[in-house]
């Protein structure tokens, strides 16, 4: 048999689903983002929705695949009359033949004519409850989701193990030594106001590296959304906030817990799967203009940290027009206060993340 008949005689054996809030819906889509996020399972899931179609499936990281054989692609799917192609960790020098349906997986975006362009982020935290199976109230996957992150695999992983799979994700997504050291300190400095040039200015003294390569690398980071930067409402030149794609992996790169800053930052995944556009004003760690409302991450909330947080409030969102106040904790205790006939909801953050 040749490599393509193999390949597309080893029919996939299809888990038990769990819907997410994201799907394919259309016969010409690539699925892009870091690696672990989902793509497979929703292209699994599609294939499945699908049982008359006729398919064949190609992983291009998959080592017996024989990569002369994709020459005879076209032809193979014109014989054994193939619905559907999918081909997972697909590069922009594949030929891609006539079919009905092409399914395309890639960490980067990729933008080919005709094809709908699906990001896939890892799961938010009410996603995570539907796959998180094992605990049995919400406090439990609340600690775990804040510990491991939101990567669907690591649920089902020994907790001793979690924190290991999650550096051998890290250095799945970045293979490369050089650039892997650039998205560490993107890493370490999320929730942190660095620019481009900080960065460079300190990866100088550990390696031989150059300006123009580390800019190059936090471009691509932004572009598959490992690494997000955050502006500052109305200046956009000023020095952006960093976030990460998985909160857990601050504590991979870091001996100091950081705990506000993993706090912060998987508080920012749950906004940007929400809304276009989050802002960072000055003492404000979020600002959302479509709600008109201002988000302060403050875990341990209490009075005295409102009374010293209230006066410098009022003075960041001076001349902004701002409907509401958000303060995200982890404390078990709803409660409505005031700052200046401004409404402040104080509120745990499985509450919020569940709320819309």
């Amino acid at each position: 048999m040749t490599n393509l008949e193999l390949i597309y005689e080893n029919k996939i054996i299809f888990p038990q689903f769990l819907e997410r809030k994201i799907s394919i819906k259309h016969n010409k889509t690539l699925l892009y983002g870091v690696k672990s996020s989902g793509k497979t399972y929703l292209i699994y899931d599609y294939l499945s929705k699908n049982p008359d179609k006729n398919y064949i499936y190609i992983d291009m990281e998959d080592y017996k695949i024989d990569k002369n054989s994709l020459k005879f692609l076209e032809d193979f799917i014109y014989q054994h009359n193939i619905d559907i192609l999918v081909i997972e960790n697909y590069t922009k020098d594949i030929i891609l033949p006539k079919v009905d349906s092409i399914l395309l997986s890639t960490q980067d975006y990729i933008n080919i004519e005709d094809f709908t362009i699906l990001y896939i982020p890892p799961l938010d935290f009410e996603e995570f409850i539907l796959f998180d199976t094992k605990h049995q109230n919400i406090t439990n996957s609340f600690n775990s989701f804040l510990k491991y992150g939101n990567l669907a695999q690591i649920i089902d992983y020994k907790d001793y193990k979690k924190q290991l799979r999650n550096k051998e994700i890290l250095e799945l997504y970045e293979p490369n030594p050089t650039s892997r050291e650039i998205l560490k300190l993107l890493i370490k400095s999320s929730n942190e106001l660095k620019s481009p040039f900080w960065l460079y200015s300190i990866l100088k003294k550990q390696i031989k590296i150059s300006k123009d390569f580390i800019y190059k690398q936090i471009k691509i980071y932004q572009n598959n959304k490992a690494i997000f930067l955050c502006e500052k409402y109305n200046q956009p030149k000023a020095t952006k906030k960093i976030f990460c794609f998985n909160h857990a992996l601050i504590d991979i790169v870091h001996f100091n817990k950081k705990f506000i800053n993993i706090f912060t930052n998987m508080v920012f995944l749950e906004l940007h799967n929400r809304y276009k556009e989050i802002f960072y004003l000055d003492n404000i760690d979020f600002y959302i203009p479509q709600t008109k409302t201002i988000i302060l991450c403050t875990p341990f909330f209490n009075k005295l940290i409102f009374s010293n947080l209230s006066a410098k409030i009022l003075k960041s969102i001076y001349n902004i027009d701002i409907e509401q106040i958000i303060f995200i904790t982890i404390n078990n205790n709803d409660e409505n206060i005031f700052i200046d006939n401004i409404n402040c909801e104080i509120i745990p953050f499985y509450e919020w993340a569940l709320s819309t």
